[in-house]
């Protein structure tokens, strides 16, 4: 009886481990994706205004809509770049937090 007490205590001691391995990667990868959301919008707000106040000084038509052609290509290279980046990081977030229950996994799992 005294076994599967300690049994019992070691496998919620196992799992408290891993929901704790498994948080601080969720933490970290969440903050990291914050930290390029916000990168990646004053980066935006900066090339935007940038834009604005070529766009103002522009002399002729012509030139007004190169300025905006090219805002706009490079706005869209800059959403496909950071979204790429952004993507990798919540690949990278799943494979850490589930890094922890790989071994644990293996464990508990019966053999076949």
């Amino acid at each position: 009886m005294m076994k599967n007490i300690e049994d019992l205590q070691k496998l919620g001691k196992d799992n408290v481990d891993i929901a704790t391995k498994q948080f601080g990667a969720m933490s970290k990868g969440f903050q990291a994706i914050a930290t390029e959301f916000a990168d990646y919008s004053k980066k935006s707000f900066e090339d935007g205004t940038a834009a604005f106040e070529k766009l103002a000084g522009a002399k002729s038509l012509d030139k007004a809509l190169e300025i905006q052609t090219d805002f706009a290509k490079s706005a869209y290279e800059g959403l496909v770049a950071k979204a790429t980046k952004i993507g990798e990081l919540y690949t990278d977030m799943a494979q850490e937090a589930f890094k922890p229950l790989e071994g644990y996994l293996a464990k508990v799992t019966p053999a076949k």
